[in-house]
């Protein structure tokens, strides 16, 4: 992610309650002065997959590290993308929208290099058992690769048994599990009781139509999400050591 000086931000508050302004007009006073790794990241920001490809070309033409680029350019441009999502300038579409493009980038890069990108970490995603709907899921999981995870996407309908094996395969910093029905939430709690039969005590993060923070408070491992642009900032707050006592504090919902 970027670092915005704050007083930038208030300055760009002001200036909106006077007059509209444009997401538009905010990304270009955010955009690096880079002039090679400038066309990348408003190519990400305005979600067009050829043209981050043609600039990331151009960009390793010019001597650029293709791997270095992921950080320095695709993540800077998500990050723009991300913060004026959070301040309410953009809609989830929109980020969506330059997700995709950024994960071609990101393809992109890591098939012009003969090194290996280091994710942040990795999370297993899924849809509880008897349950197709995953539209939340494929949110989730956009926005948490946006975000520079690996995301071990299980699909929907996934039994119990297969998220297990899952887990303990790939040995994510969290789980994250989607849930649209109230007759299949009930999955969580036999899937949280398997997990800690497994010795397995890592976040298990739940959200969906039908779930509700209670209901996930009550078994040892979940934690509640209600909004999908959490699950980043959940596993961030994971990688720093938060615990899922300190996630419940902190993304509690009133």
């Amino acid at each position: 992610m970027i670092n915005i000086d704050p007083s930038a931000i208030l300055v760009r508050y002001n200036v909106k309650a006077e007059k509209e302004i444009s997401p538009e007009e905010i990304a270009r006073q955010l955009y690096t002065e880079d002039i090679v790794i400038r066309p990348i990241v408003e190519a990400v920001f305005e979600g067009d997959e050829d043209d981050v490809i043609e600039a990331l070309e151009a960009a390793i033409r010019a001597g650029r590290d293709p791997l270095s680029l992921i950080d320095d350019a695709l993540m800077q441009g998500m990050g723009i993308v991300s913060k004026l999502y959070d301040d309410g300038f953009l809609f989830l579409p929109d980020v969506i929208i330059s997700a995709h493009a950024m994960t071609d980038g990101i393809e992109y890069c890591k098939h012009s290099s003969s090194a290996t990108h280091e994710f942040k970490g990795k999370v297993v995603s899924f849809v509880v058992e008897g349950d197709m709907h995953d539209i939340g899921k494929k949110i989730v999981t956009v926005l948490l690769r946006a975000s520079g995870y690996e995301v071990i996407d299980l699909g929907s309908d996934v039994l119990v048994s297969e998220v297990i094996s899952a887990v303990r395969r790939e040995k994510p910093v969290m789980l994250s599990g989607t849930a649209l029905m109230t007759t299949t939430m009930y999955t969580f709690k036999e899937i949280n009781n398997q997990l800690l039969e497994n010795g397995i005590h890592i976040p298990f993060v739940c959200g969906g139509g039908a779930v509700k923070q209670d209901f996930v408070f009550g078994y040892e491992l979940g934690v509640y999400c209600e909004d999908a642009a959490d699950a980043p900032k959940i596993a961030d707050e994971i990688l720093k050591g938060a615990g899922v006592k300190e996630l419940r504090e902190k993304y509690h919902r009133h």
